[in-house]
Order: C-alpha cells, then structure tokens, then sequence
C-alpha cells in the first residue's frame, strides 16, 4: 500500500509543470496548435467516422475552478485530440476523446505485426510500476476499420488527476489505412458502459467512483476559428463560463449506450423537410467529424446547396418509369408507408417495406445481384413528393424537383463538392432539439481548404440510413458540437446546448 501511494505522488509530481501554468480560476489552459487544411486529409479524416463502414455495408445487404481541463487539439476541422498518460511513470499518447465509444485503447509494443502501430506510441508495460496485464482477447470494430488486442489496467492520467486501476486495450492489430494517416494514437470512450467491449470500465466511471471530479458533468469546446492555434477544451467536472454564451437548454438522454436524446423537425432555409416531424433518435459524438442523417434529408441538403452528388441511374429510372404512379397513388390518399409495396418496387413485411425482386441497372452490371435500391429510392421520393404536395406544386414541378434531388443522392464513401462562391446563397439549415432551433450558417457546415482558384469546400453532411426501431439516427459530431457547447450531464442523465463563445 505504501508503495502504492509512493506512485500515485510520482504521477502528481509529472504533473507539477502543468499545474503552475494553471489560471487564477484554477482551470488549466494549454494552447493548441492546428494543422494546415487539404483536400487529400479532409478525405482521410472523414474515413475515420465509425459510422460510414456501417452505411456501406447496409446498401451492399451485408449483414468550473474544481474541474480538470484536458486541452484538444484541431485536426483539419474533422479531428480534435488531446494528450493522456499511462504508467507509472507516465507514457504520454494522443487519444481523441470519444463520446460514441466507452473503451479505452492505445496501441501495445507487442503490436509488431501491423503496420499503424509504427507510426504512433505504444505502451510499454514492462516500464510501468503499476501495470497489470489482464489477457482478454478483445475487437471493436469502428466505421473506418477494427482493432483488437488485449485487456490491461494501469494508471491513467488524464489532465491533473490520475485514475488508479484503470482498465484499457493494449492494441496489437489495426487493420485500417486511416489509422496509420490519423494523427492520434488512440480512442478514449467518453459513452456509457453499456457500449463498453469486454465489460471494461470506462476512464470517467473511475473518476466518478474514486471521487476525482466535483460534479458528474463533462463538456466540450471545439473552437472553429481557423485564425487560432487552440483547438478547444474538454472540461471534467463542470463547465468554463467563458466557453459558452447565454444559458444552456437540456433535454434528456433517451438511452444508455451512446449520449441519445429525441430530435424534432430539421428544416432548411426555415423550411420543415417533413421527414422528422414525428421525432428523430439523435446522438452527439465527438468522435465523429461531421454531421450524418438519412439519406432523404442528406440529398435535400445537397440540393438546397448546390452540392454535386453522385448521379444515380436508378433513382432517375424510378422517377421515369413510377413517378405518374407515385404521384396518383399519393393523390388518391394511400397511406405513404404503403404506396412502394403498391407501387410493386416493394413487398410488404409486417409493419415495414423490403425490396422486391426487381432487377435494377446495378443488378446487371453485378451479374443479376439483388438489390434494395429501387424500393429505397422509392421511399426517398414518396418523403419529397409528400412534401412538395403540402406546397400544393403540380405533378409535372415535383417530378421535376424529384430528378434533381436524384443527381444529389450523396455518395455513402464520398464527398459532396460546392462552388465556394456560392456560400453566400446557401441556406441555413436548422435542428428542432427541445422546443428550441439550433441553425448553422454554410459557413458553419462547410468545410473549405484553401484560396482563391485552389479553395475547395466539401459539405459537412454526410449519409446515414439506421432503420426502424433504432432509427431514422442523426449523428451531431464535430461540426454542430463546433458551433453549440456540449454539456454531458451524466449525473441528471442530460444534455445541455448552448452557442459557444
């Protein structure tokens, strides 16, 4: 036990430079640096969202002055990371704060076979005082690729304090590209524990249970002004007046697992787009760098904004070959959950649509593979004809509005290309959280590299189709989580927004 304690002053002690750096509020502050913006890592970055393997794999029918600060740092607007150490003494890595995931993992010296490994630190367990190997075998697998490796406990610095008996992943296999351009070393999971791999507990569970923070809240600053070096702070224990402006509003986390809440309408340019009247499941996560919705409300975006999707010959055929058809059937009053399974594009299955045995474009040039794509894209074209019929437009206008919005159905793996000239003509689009609206400017929900003749903007919204029950699912990463400081409230499980200063 004394030799316990001895350590746990040795990790205090690694930590006394920091510490007198503090404010006068008692809140430490560590400038961060930023990284030159280009096309090429705006695409590598996106590759790390979780979330958009899922997307693939879904179309292809596979299966306050008491609170402890951890400074991030911004990576090309789309990753913002922070220093943890592990150890006794301390190995220092780089670790993006998670609020998607609930694991702790940094790559191990016995990771000797992949190559990502060598491009980050790794733990050295025999170098630690305090380390204990525990041997589960463990795997997560993320949107952009899986890691796996085994499960250890160690002490775990994070800012000021240090977690005692902290377990994590030692990884010693990262099968993914975008591991090895990612500019960090690791995932540290800030969800619940009942999205934890293997049971382990997570980093701010221990904070809470050994009494290292005042309150049970954490919240994020992601700071979006391409003019400074600080990339923003993730406060543990409260939050910094200075990081937002005005009150924040909180709604309710609906699910234990990641940080859910129930989402209203989404509107662009303050117009209702129909699809979540009823309620949307939504999720705030760090650890993804932009904003993902369905495919329905996506493709309206990038048509409101002038974004070059990717042309698609089925959605165009559909329109040619069943629009008259979709339109008399919505006319006449067919519930639209069932004009596609009347339609023949979709046969009725209990409650939901599936797809029929149509054999698409796709189909032939994949040798008569079946596909869902024409009883999708019927269900996207009902949403936007219903909702052209509300603005009483003629059949011979929505069909029409209906083939452009099919050139904008966004690529699942790719980007969304603007006009930069053209911001000042977009539209906001807005999120109906509470009984409040959360609008982002273009400016806000653009992404632009460069200048001049070699500027490129790349739209912030990327596709996401989570299905019934789970589903309709927005994901608010970087981008809304940039513009609305985050409070994670875990004591009164909520969520507080507020514009950030």
């Amino acid at each position: 036990m004394g030799n316990r304690y001895m350590l746990l002053a040795l990790c205090l002690y690694a930590f006394i430079p920091s510490m007198l750096e503090a404010s006068t509020d008692g809140l430490l502050r560590i400038n961060m640096k930023k990284r030159s913006l280009d096309i090429n890592s705006i695409k590598a970055a996106r590759k790390g969202d979780k979330y958009e393997k899922a997307f693939e794999n879904r179309l292809l029918g596979l299966s306050e002055s008491d609170a402890d600060i951890v400074p991030l740092t911004n990576y090309l607007d789309a990753q913002y990371f922070g220093e943890i150490g592990i150890g006794s003494p301390p190995q220092t890595f780089t670790v993006i704060f998670d609020t998607g995931s609930s694991n702790l993992w940094v790559p191990s010296s016995k990771c000797i076979f992949s190559i990502a490994c060598y491009f980050h630190n790794r733990f050295k367990g025999t170098k630690s005082a305090t380390y204990t190997k525990i041997g589960d075998t463990l795997e997560i697998n993320y949107g952009s690729g899986s890691i796996s490796g085994f499960s250890s406990k160690d002490i775990v610095q994070v800012g000021d304090i240090c977690v005692e008996d902290q377990d994590f992943i030692e990884v010693t296999k990262e099968g993914s590209l975008s591991f090895i351009v990612g500019k960090f070393d690791g995932i540290f999971g800030l969800g619940f524990k009942e999205i934890s791999v293997g049971g382990l507990q997570p980093v701010w569970y221990n904070m809470i249970e050994q009494g290292l923070v005042k309150e049970q809240v954490f919240s994020f600053w992601l700071n979006r002004n391409e003019a400074d070096d600080e990339g923003g702070e993730l406060v543990f224990g409260g939050v910094d007046p200075k990081h937002f402006i005005g009150e924040h509003s909180y709604v309710p986390v609906t699910k234990k697992g990641y940080w859910q809440f129930d989402m209203g309408d989404f509107l662009i340019g303050g117009q209702s787009t129909g699809f979540c009247e009823s309620g949307c499941a939504a999720i705030v996560d760090s650890g993804t760098s932009l904003l993902a919705g369905p495919t329905t409300i996506v493709t309206e975006i990038n048509y409101a904004i002038g974004a070059e999707g990717v042309l698609s010959s089925e959605c165009k055929m559909l329109v040619k070959e069943y629009g008259d058809m979709i339109w008399d059937l919505l006319v006449s009053g067919v519930t639209p959950g069932k004009v596609c399974s009347q339609a023949g594009l979709c046969f009725a299955n209990g409650a939901q649509s599936v797809s029929s045995n149509i054999e698409t474009v796709v189909d032939k040039e994949n040798g008569g593979l079946q596909d869902t794509v024409f009883c999708e894209v019927c269900q996207m074209a009902v949403i936007w004809m219903q909702n052209q019929l509300r603005q009483a437009e003629t059949k011979e206008v929505v069909l029409n509005y209906v083939e452009k919005l099919c050139e904008n159905i966004p690529s699942p793996a790719g980007e969304s290309v603007i006009d930069c000239n053209s911001l000042s003509k977009m539209p906001n689009v807005s999120f109906t959280i509470g009984d409040k609206l959360y609008s982002l400017t273009p400016e806000q929900y653009i992404l632009k590299t460069g200048e001049g003749i070699a500027a490129v903007c790349i739209s912030g919204f990327m596709a996401l189709d989570v299905p019934p029950p789970a589903g309709p699912l927005w994901i608010l990463g970087d981008v809304f989580m940039g513009v609305y400081h985050t409070v994670f409230d875990y004591g009164n499980m909520q969520l507080g927004f507020a514009k950030s200063a």
